[in-house]
């Protein structure tokens, strides 16, 4: 780019995608007169979806803001928790969070989850179509325009991964109602309706049961439970929210 010189800056927690002489202090940074200050920030590689607000010489404007000639620019880190308005809140994660997908569901938290690779352009769809928050750690994903509303998965721990989007976007959390394959909402179940599923010691062992009505897999307080009891029992401690 020849046009306009601005400088712009950056908020600490974005430095990750930015090149080092973007970091501490800002930098000046050729435009090209016509291109919006999204595409901008986008260019030094700030997905947009990670970005609060934008000020111009301290005054906030949109992304579709067309820089001019020594304006400064500050680019701030999203609000905290986020809100997402125009739908429930719901998500969207790609092939790389299965664990993340699990524990959210586990929670509670209404989460999509794509077990195979179906392509960049098609989770974005889906993502528009369904209204959910696209969640991932690919940021030429977070930079479709077909998104319907995204966020960078910071962390490759599933423990930190799971904090990073309940701190972020607070989601009403409900324990143990949802199928942590599919999704689908969890029902109480007879033993008896379920007695065909379930292995002789498990018959023998276990009373309680739940079961997804959407794709019949059977639930019950078996050798794991203890450790999924104790990330909804860290979740609700830090984050809020009854069990139920």
């Amino acid at each position: 780019m020849n046009g306009p010189e601005i400088h712009i800056s950056f908020a600490p927690g974005l430095g990750l995608f930015v090149a080092a002489r973007h970091r501490a202090g800002g930098s000046v940074v050729a435009t090209d007169g016509v291109s919006t200050l999204g595409h901008v920030v986008e260019s030094l590689g700030v997905p947009l979806t990670e970005a609060g607000r934008l000020l111009v010489d301290g005054r906030p404007v949109t992304p579709a803001h067309i820089p001019a000639a020594g304006e400064h620019v500050r680019v701030l880190g999203v609000e905290r928790p986020q809100p997402v308005p125009g739908a429930p809140l719901r998500f969207l994660l790609d092939v790389h969070l299965g664990t993340l997908a699990r524990r959210l569901r586990l929670l509670g938290v209404d989460a999509a989850y794509e077990s195979e690779d179906i392509g960049d352009a098609a989770l974005a769809r889906r993502s528009a179509e369904e209204r959910r928050v696209m969640l991932s750690r690919d940021r030429g994903l977070l930079r479709r325009r077909e998104l319907w509303a995204g966020a960078y998965v910071y962390s490759d721990r599933p423990d930190d991964q799971l904090r990073d989007v309940l701190e972020r976007f607070a989601p009403p959390l409900a324990p143990w109602k949802r199928c942590t394959a599919c999704n689908g909402p969890l029902t109480d179940a007879d033993k008896d309706a379920v007695r065909e599923q379930l292995e002789q010691g498990t018959q023998r062992t276990y009373d309680v049961f739940a079961r997804c009505t959407e794709c019949g897999r059977v639930y019950w307080r078996g050798a794991h439970h203890a450790r999924l009891e104790a990330i909804v029992e860290d979740a609700l401690r830090e984050f809020g929210g009854a069990a139920a």
